[in-house]
């Protein structure tokens, strides 16, 4: 093994300790927690060696953001696997809540107005070609011509969203957030497979 393949390794290693470092400390304690200093004495460097994987606080949160969606990406393409297409999107809506509640402090991150918005969106892109992927062959199942597609799978990604927020509360819970989202998914496909088209145009909404 070459020098420059080794430093190359090690270097790899080392941000990937930080990451861990980081990852525990956000889910554990939460993002206030969460500091250069701090995880440079959990993994046991100086914090200039922190430094040198992550410019700042904000750089290892977007990492962390990034860290998330990888999570939930590989959820969704596990939920591709299900032949029925519609059991595929109620499943897809349960896992998005589920994903939410075990990961509470990691989830509030990846959506934290703090984080810079177009980094966000960014990050989150690849989850949200699977859901659109998965939406568009829902829609091609059904006959079902979705005038703005893109539209269509924010409608379903913010109303996971806000159902998923309301899994922390006390009297809804994860379990039953997860049953909301099912049924709320549910009511807005039946919505599209039986809504008129408007100006000669199937709508999206």
């Amino acid at each position: 093994m070459s020098t420059s393949t080794r430093r190359a390794r090690e270097r790899a290693n080392t941000r990937e300790r930080i990451i861990e470092a980081a990852l525990h400390v956000l889910e554990t304690e939460g993002v206030a927690a969460l500091t250069i200093r701090r995880i440079a004495t959990d993994v046991e460097y100086s914090a200039p060696v922190v430094y040198q994987h992550f410019a700042n606080k904000d750089a290892l949160v977007l990492e962390l953001v990034a860290h998330g969606h990888r999570l939930m990406l590989t959820e969704f393409r596990q939920v591709a696997q299900e032949p029925d297409t519609d059991r595929r999107m109620m499943r897809m809506a349960s896992e998005y809540v589920r994903f939410a509640g075990e990961h509470p402090h990691l989830y509030q991150v990846m959506n934290d107005p703090v984080v810079d918005a177009d980094e966000r969106r960014r990050v989150a892109e690849p989850a949200i070609d699977v859901l659109k992927e998965l939406l568009i062959t829902w829609s091609a199942a059904h006959d079902v011509v979705l005038a703005d597609p893109d539209q269509a799978c924010e409608i379903l990604w913010g109303t996971l969203y806000g159902i998923a927020s309301l899994s922390y509360l006390g009297n809804v819970g994860n379990e039953r957030a997860r049953r909301l989202a099912e049924q709320a998914l549910r009511a807005i496909l039946l919505g599209w497979r039986t809504e008129a088209p408007a100006n000669g145009q199937p709508a999206s909404s």
